[in-house]
């Protein structure tokens, strides 16, 4: 059975850093796309970042320069770096992978998904 769990989110102030991990099991997702989203209260949800296998990377708007992913492939972990964290940070965000070489903003193209990790970021 495929599973995706995320660690490590919680209340931050504006400025602060976490760091997220996103632990995979049940197969090996080193030919997988792995990315962040997240879901802010009342909105959709959001592509944050992505890291193919291959070595490429895309980033949101915004969050460039501020979020960073690594993939560790051995230990089957995918992990967000958030560095100057702001209010508007502040979403459920969920870890999500598919079969491929490409990176997909699109949610529809995951096919993989964690159950979610809070991140709240105060003023």
């Amino acid at each position: 059975q495929v599973q995706l769990v995320e660690s490590g989110g919680g209340l931050v102030q504006a400025g602060g850093s976490l760091r997220l991990s996103c632990a995979a099991s049940g197969r090996t997702f080193s030919n997988y796309v792995m990315g962040w989203f997240r879901q802010a209260p009342g909105k959709g949800r959001e592509f944050v970042v992505a890291d193919s296998w291959t070595g490429s990377t895309a980033y949101a708007d915004s969050v460039k320069g501020r979020f960073t992913i690594s993939r560790d492939t051995a230990k089957n972990t995918v992990d967000l770096q958030m560095n100057s964290l702001k209010p508007p940070d502040t979403a459920v965000y969920y870890c999500a992978a598919y079969y491929g070489t490409g990176i997909l903003r699109h949610e529809n193209a995951y096919v993989y998904w964690g159950q979610g990790i809070q991140v709240t970021v105060s003023s």
